[in-house]
């Protein structure tokens, strides 16, 4: 590999930290001495030297403008990260978001004088209902984790409403949820039941009969399933699976977040569903990598509906809108309480409206066709090479094991940092736990075939490599990014946060 006097690489400039450069003897900007005598910080001013540089604009704006260039964004390549959806997200959506009316909008303001909010959000949530076939929803959750405790919350509501819940201690989680669900479970004060996977990638519902059988099921609050799960499967069984919760008595929350597969197909009312939180933020587009922002809203069946939290928007008789924030407000109703302060993700509310407006039902129904169409093609190009999982189709996301890599040294850590090499971001590895070395590929519906293409011969490629003479090459990956392989392990658990000279 050529090695440069300068560290660059082509145009891609090397980029030292701002306190590595300039001088902190110089200044860009001519500031005058001043004479100031009174105290505004409590004691609290500085007694030594902060060490910032002075730098001229231009070394400022190329410094940040190159560091922003190192950033894998969207707009710049494929994010095939499973169960995060990291899709590109339409501009118009940012431009409804930008619109004087909805960025300056305040939480404190009266009704009266933010209709246009009020109304904005009613219709996104009548939205919701018609896409889910569900009675009510929540609006107010700030992400799919605060939506999954607002729906436990909610049920939690029922079973003290009922008198049950001091008997319902147990949420039952298969081994196929996402991580979140029995963190939050436990966080109500539940204990965690796992329901085991049959060797389909679903859940095993002989063991769950057995499980909620006669009195045996007495004791359970719920059930916490994500479907499709996290194999990337739907769960065939579902209906009943629902059958059998509710017999025995306790509820059936379906975490939302994999709903992008099946929104506009699939009515979550029809299933038997009694809570779902959806994730605004990647079934309905917003940019979310970073962690943030993200919205949670939890469609709730009308048996638990009245136990949804505050605050709710109602439309009046005349047409206006009014937040509704107390419970006397609302005597037919039993709010377990409020998630947040103030009324919800606003931002993310018009960007998910625009992109239902824009897309319409058809459009959905289109976009998470072509989700489960990429994710079975991208199945059933790397099967020959990469072992999948479990037999048969994906939904949108297709899984494969470490088997192929047997005898080579190589893991499943190795293929994701040989992606970056070459110019791909890595997919979910590790993850869902049930499956060794799991290597989790999520397309979705956003990309094109060319780009599919594109991928699927840098795997291959990458899987040749590792069976050959030149797997060093994949042991040692990356080898062309600004930083080489880290220990992410030490990094996370000791990290530098303070720059010494």
């Amino acid at each position: 590999m050529v090695e440069t006097f300068t560290g660059n690489k082509g145009l891609q400039i090397e980029e030292p930290l701002i306190f590595e450069q300039g001088s902190k003897d110089l200044s860009a900007v001519d500031i005058s001495e001043l004479d100031i005598e009174l105290d505004c910080l409590g004691g609290l001013t500085r007694d030594g030297e902060i060490g910032l540089s002075g730098l001229s604009e231009p070394q400022v704006i190329r410094h940040y403008t190159r560091l922003s260039q190192k950033n894998y964004n969207i707009d710049a390549g494929f994010y095939p990260l499973g169960s995060c959806t990291m899709k590109y997200n339409p501009r118009l959506n940012e431009k409804m978001a930008r619109l004087a009316g909805f960025a300056d909008v305040h939480p404190c303001q009266s009704d009266a004088s933010a209709q246009g909010a009020l109304e904005l959000v009613y219709t996104l949530a009548q939205s919701l209902k018609e896409l889910t076939g569900m009675a009510d929803v929540a609006m107010s959750p700030a992400a799919g984790a605060h939506g999954e405790l607002c729906g436990v919350m909610t049920i939690k509501a029922a079973h003290v409403d009922s008198g049950e819940d001091a008997n319902r201690s147990i949420v039952l989680v298969p081994e196929s949820a996402h991580g979140t669900n029995p963190a939050t479970a436990a966080l109500c004060g539940y204990k965690i039941e796992n329901i085991k996977t049959n060797d389909q990638g679903r859940v095993d519902l002989a063991y769950l009969q057995d499980r909620l059988s006669g009195d045996k099921g007495a004791d359970v609050a719920a059930l916490m399933l994500t479907n499709p799960n996290t194999c990337g499967l739907f769960e065939r069984d579902i209906v009943k699976i629902s059958e059998l919760l509710h017999k025995s008595g306790a509820y059936f929350y379906l975490d939302g977040a994999n709903f992008n597969a099946v929104v506009g197909r699939v009515r979550i009312a029809d299933l038997g569903v009694d809570v779902m939180h959806i994730n605004l933020h990647k079934t309905f587009s917003t940019p979310h990598g970073g962690g943030g922002p993200g919205s949670g809203p939890t469609v709730l069946s009308e048996k638990l509906s009245k136990y949804a939290p505050l605050p709710f928007v109602e439309k009046l008789s005349d047409g206006s809108f009014k937040l509704v924030e107390h419970a006397e407000e609302c005597p037919s109703r039993k709010p377990f309480g409020r998630m947040k302060g103030f009324n919800g993700q606003f931002g993310v509310f018009v960007r998910a409206l625009s992109y239902i407006l824009s897309m319409g039902k058809d459009g959905l129904k289109q976009a998470s066709g072509d989700a489960v169409l990429n994710a079975n093609y991208i199945m059933s190009q790397l099967k020959g090479d990469y072992h999948a999982c479990f037999e048969g189709y994906c939904m949108h996301e297709a899984l494969f094991d470490d088997s192929s890599l047997k005898g080579t040294d190589v893991t499943t850590l190795d293929i994701a940092k040989s992606l970056l090499d070459e110019g791909f971001h890595p997919m979910t590895m590790y993850f869902p736990l049930v499956v060794h070395g799991a290597m989790l590929i999520e397309p979705t519906e956003t990309e094109a075939k060319d780009t599919l293409d594109s991928f699927i011969g840098t795997m291959k490629h990458i899987l040749t490599k590792a069976k050959s003479d030149a797997k060093d090459e994949v042991l040692n990956a990356p080898a062309l990014t600004p930083v080489k392989r880290l220990d992410e392990t030490k990094a996370a658990r000791n990290p530098v946060l303070r720059y010494e000279k």
